[in-house]
């Protein structure tokens, strides 16, 4: 007898919302369709999984053991169809890279653009994502490589270090604070913050090196991504700490930066892609490119 695979994610789906009906309605199903559907699964098994009331539904003891197993071959086929998707694509020159809104504005236009010149049948898809939200993508496979901030080892991913730059105060030219030659993070102070949100990777590692040091800071202004705070700084309600890499969109706001000590924190980019998995053509010669730009530059 063949392993039923949407029985088993009929009954995943039912498990985890705890009704029929809002399970047939997620997966496009009447209830009657999804009761014969569990019932295959039961018959197949052998256990009644689930214990159906006319006011709950709930896991019998066999479900609640079998529930694990079947999340995790849902979650495997998910995860096999999308990485057989990706290397279809890339059999066609098609690349997919994950990276921060920042760094597709500031580094990566011209290097895209030589890409294209040297590879002109390949085309790129550009995932832009908060610096969790990039790792994530390329550890399900979503994207084939990524450029985030360097973390701490993972065992399924491998790193390649792109550069490293100082944390810098950013601010409109008007600003008190914009002809000071330095600034304690202290001094900080009372300022009108504008910080990045939770999943930023700037944020996070920000957060986790200033409190070795005892301080913290909290933001007035939250946003999402190094483009928002650049643009919200630029108008002169409040300062911005960002990478001092982000010069050209800097320069283009007329912002100006004033370097951070006591302590001076630094963030680092990094390649990231997953460990032990061969690049395609297509992937391997836009990464190669990125890391040996950064190399020379």
């Amino acid at each position: 007898m063949h392993l039923p695979m949407d029985d088993i994610q009929a009954f995943v789906m039912v498990a985890e919302l705890g009704s029929f009906s809002r399970a047939a309605e997620r997966l496009g199903l009447t209830q009657t369709g999804l009761t014969r559907r569990i019932q295959r699964l039961e018959a197949y098994v052998g256990l009644a999984l689930l214990d159906r009331t006319t006011r709950r539904t709930g896991l019998t003891a066999a479900g609640r053991d079998f529930l694990p197993l079947a999340r995790r071959v849902v979650e495997d086929l998910t995860h096999g169809l999308q990485r057989l998707r990706t290397t279809s694509r890339l059999s066609a020159g098609d690349v997919t890279l994950a990276t921060m809104p920042a760094v597709a504005y500031e580094r990566l236009p011209q290097l895209l653009a030589e890409y294209a010149r040297r590879h002109p049948g390949n085309r790129v898809m550009l995932l832009e994502r908060s610096g969790s939200a990039v790792t994530e993508a390329v550890r399900s496979g979503a994207a084939e490589f990524g450029i985030h901030i360097m973390q701490a080892p993972q065992a399924e991913l491998e790193e390649d270090l792109l550069s490293t730059d100082p944390l810098v105060l950013v601010c409109h030219p008007s600003h008190p604070l914009a002809g000071r030659g330095a600034l304690r993070w202290a001094e900080l102070a009372g300022q009108d913050l504008i910080t990045l949100g939770g999943s930023s990777g700037n944020r996070a590692a920000v957060e986790q090196q200033l409190a070795a040091s005892g301080l913290s800071l909290r933001g007035r202004f939250v946003v999402e991504n190094t483009p928002s705070a650049m643009a919200l700084a630029a108008t002169g309600i409040g300062v911005a700490i960002l990478p001092s890499a982000a010069q050209r969109g800097r320069l283009l706001s007329g912002l100006v930066e004033v370097p951070l000590v006591e302590p001076a924190l630094r963030r680092s980019l990094a390649l990231v892609r997953r460990r032990g998995e061969a690049l395609a053509p297509a992937a391997a010669a836009l990464h190669r490119m990125i890391r040996e730009s950064h190399v020379q530059g």
